[in-house]
């Protein structure tokens, strides 16, 4: 693969669309069609997003005995979603303060501990350079509706079971449905 030039083709308020330029082993011309949040590529460096973007979080019950999952509501599949809370990183915000800001924000609960956070990983590696962080933890408090009325979330905990029958019919995001059929087991 051979990278010629990457455009702009639409600038949005979050998510910015692109079109990369390429040659093939063979010598083809190419276009690949991706989104990044930066709103600035211009080179094949660029597209290596060397910061996370958002934050993923994988949370437990205080006594690690449920898992909690966002049912929600996204517009980009036109049903509702089985998902870890998860939300964008403030400017310099750190991980961990992310992380208690978005829990909060849509759940209404307190992250009481942060067990692990993990390295950074691509979040759809087929369309976007877009990185997050899993933070893997424990919260505590009163589940809440969200404090956006731009997302429509319905928090709950779920046990091991509930997990396995849910999984059955649910829809899921990827990364929330592998966890939760290895958690489950």
């Amino acid at each position: 693969m051979k990278f010629r030039n990457i455009t702009l083709v639409h600038k949005g308020k979050f998510i910015n669309r692109y079109n990369i330029e390429y040659e093939t082993k063979s010598g083809a011309s190419k276009v690949y069609e991706m989104i990044s949040r930066k709103p600035d590529l211009k080179c094949l460096e660029d597209l290596k997003n060397s910061k996370a973007d958002a934050v993923v979080m994988i949370i437990h019950s205080p006594d690690g005995s449920k898992l909690l999952l966002n049912h929600e509501f996204r517009m980009a599949t036109g049903e509702w979603i089985y998902n870890f809370p998860a939300g964008l990183i403030d400017g310099d915000e750190s991980i961990s303060d992310a992380a208690k800001r978005e829990l909060f924000e849509e759940t209404g609960l307190e992250l009481i501990s942060i067990d692990e956070i993990w390295k950074e990983s691509y979040s759809a590696v087929g369309f976007a350079n877009e990185k997050t962080r899993v933070v893997i933890g424990r919260a505590d408090g009163i589940i809440r509706s969200s404090d956006s009325e731009l997302e429509e979330i319905e928090a709950a905990w779920f046990s091991k079971e509930e997990l396995r029958e849910i999984l059955k019919t649910g829809q899921f995001a990827s990364r929330t449905q592998a966890y939760c059929i290895m958690w489950s087991r």
